[in-house]
């Protein structure tokens, strides 16, 4: 058995050691931020007069792979695998060029995202070991006082703000081995808890640039100088609406506060009874028990997460890939704690997520070869184009901001966000120009859909596929359909808002800051006022925050009714 488990570790080691060394050869010499790209470099072309039937093959394969995923009928990393097969037989018989060869499909894969992804487990792995997460799992039970429903509002307040501010996949990948030993402490079931966090960690990483995967790519995509040269300058005179990093925060993070207190209320509805109730721990026990490890090891391995989080906020200014980033932090903190014995922190590596993500970026990547994509774009211009410009064009911008908005939000939901965005970008300017509509609300528009709509389903957004790898490797599995309960109504609700929103910003203010600053102020006072309003009945903070008279409305309209009824009772008797 030891022999055996000793092998099972070597070859750990190895298939990491690998899986560096050939991401690192298919990234050198490539400049690309995260997510900025994605890594396909291959022309390709399908054959005449049979576009449309390639077209419907590939929805046919996509429609297969999520009924494997939903019905659960294999693991989700197979029918990926077995999907992104399939596409890739597929896009070889429609193509005019020859057969891909291994090399050309790995030029599918965003090695960008896999670089990240393997970088932050390796991290998370040593760091693991110092005793950190146990004993972040003890303050945030005492700062909840035993109240499950105010350990999950501090959780997600926590995911959500770190998520704007480092990303959302770091911070789920830094949150989810706390979370999990907080349930396991207090005797609770850990996957609601995941599923509120990773639902907040994209909420939260939509408002700003370095929030989420898309946003990263929106804004080197878009931004003035990526528009001026694009296509060899066509879209030159659209360039003047590009995007910078400041204009995320002005133009998301309003939008994205309006979300902040109704998704909390909408949460706790739906989970009434796992986020109800209290649990009572000694506390000075939890500290002796879950207390630090390794001082050592943490200070050492903190200072290192430190420079390579450091990193990640300099990106916008250095322009150096977080993959590169993450996968050397890892190697160095590696160096500096476990230079001798690599088995450990290993033993966090998702594995099959990494593997999950490769198929799925294989399948995606070949149904836009095949036109699946493109094919959804074209029906989004078309829909735009058949409403009329309206006086001053503000019927049809009303229209290309709802349909784009919605269609990203659906399609980034059973779609992987990533490749989407990527995909959707050149449309974006296409939409622009062609339907003659402002371009910068059809780039928020898409933002916020494609970061909104990474909570719809399980496989929507990366940050969901990590919190769900790690979640199955504690032995605490999150099927599709148990996500999908939570995060699609959520989905909906945030989309809704934020239509709201930027209808009135970008139709009705014309995209001015006084509908912002207005909106903003108007959801600070309404919450304040919610806070107040509970506090005055004797709730606590995260109970104030979803208060609501829905029952006592109840109880009183009962009670009226019921005394009415006694009263003409009364009456009849007495005459």
């Amino acid at each position: 058995m030891f022999s055996l488990l000793k092998r099972r570790n070597s070859s750990k080691t190895i298939a990491f050691m690998l899986l560096l060394l050939v991401g690192s050869m298919l990234m050198v010499g490539q400049s690309m931020a995260s997510g900025e790209g994605t890594d396909v470099h291959l022309e390709l072309n399908i054959k005449d007069g049979l576009q449309t039937q390639a077209i419907w093959v590939g929805l046919f394969i996509l429609i297969a792979v999520y009924a494997m995923i939903i019905t659960e009928a294999v693991h989700r990393t197979l029918a990926a695998a077995l999907g992104g097969l399939a596409a890739v037989l597929a896009l070889n018989h429609y193509s005019v060029e020859s057969a891909l060869t291994l090399r050309a499909v790995t030029t599918f894969i965003d090695w960008e995202t896999i670089g990240l992804l393997l970088g932050m487990m390796v991290m998370v792995g040593v760091i693991s070991h110092t005793g950190v997460f146990e004993w972040f799992a003890v303050e945030a039970y005492k700062k909840s006082g035993g109240s499950i429903w105010s350990l999950v509002v501090i959780l997600c307040t926590v995911t959500a703000v770190l998520s704007a501010f480092l990303d959302n996949v770091t911070t789920v990948l830094l949150l989810t081995p706390v979370t999990i030993q907080l349930a396991k402490v207090l005797d609770l079931k850990p996957v609601p808890l995941l599923i509120a966090e990773v639902l907040f960690s994209n909420i939260g990483g939509a408002a700003t640039m370095i929030g989420d995967p898309p946003n990263i790519m929106i804004g080197s995509g878009l931004s003035e100088s990526a528009i001026r040269s694009k296509d060899g300058g066509i879209y030159a005179d659209l360039a003047s609406q590009g995007v910078s990093f400041n204009d995320f925060i002005l133009e998301m993070a309003p939008g994205i506060f309006m979300t902040i207190v109704p998704s909390f209320m909408l949460l706790r509805w739906m989970y009434a009874d796992e986020f109800s109730g209290k649990r009572i721990r000694d506390v000075a026990e939890l500290e002796s028990k879950y207390g630090i490890k390794d001082v050592k090891m943490l200070t050492t391995s903190g200072i290192i997460l430190g420079l390579v989080i450091l990193g990640f906020f300099l990106h916008p200014i250095t322009h150096m890939p977080v993959s590169w980033i993450a996968l050397g932090g890892s190697v160095l903190m590696l160096l500096a704690t476990n230079r001798h014995n690599l088995e450990e922190p290993l033993e966090e590596v998702e594995w099959t997520t990494l593997l999950f993500f490769a198929g799925l970026f294989v399948l995606v990547h070949s149904l836009q070869y095949m036109g699946v994509i493109s094919f959804i774009g074209e029906y989004v211009q078309r829909a735009i184009e058949a409403f009329p410009q309206g006086e001053d064009g503000l019927i049809r911008l009303s229209a290309a901001i709802i349909i784009l908005l919605w269609v990203s939000a659906i399609a980034s939901a059973f779609i992987d966000n990533i490749p989407y965005t990527a995909t959707m970008i050149p449309i974006v300017l296409q939409i622009s120009q062609g339907a003659d509509v402002e371009l910068n609300p059809l780039i928020w528009a898409l933002a916020f859909g494609a970061c909104l709509g990474g909570n719809g389903t399980l496989i929507g957004a990366s940050a969901n596929v990590v919190m769900a790898g790690m979640s199955e490797e504690a032995g605490y599995p999150v099927s599709f359909n148990e996500f999908f309960r939570a995060g699609f109504p959520i989905m909906l609700l945030t989309t809704f808002i934020v239509s709201f929103y930027m209808i009135l910003v970008y139709v009705v203010g014309g995209g001015g800051m006084m509908w912002k600053l207005a909106l903003m102020l108007l959801t600070l006072i309404g919450t304040i006022y919610q806070i107040q309003r509970g506090r005055k009945k004797g709730k606590s903070y995260a109970d104030s925050l979803v208060d609501n008279d829905a029952k006592e409305l109840k109880n009183l309209v009962e009670e009226t009714l019921s005394s009415a009824g006694l009263v003409s009772s009364k009456l009849d008797s007495e005459e």
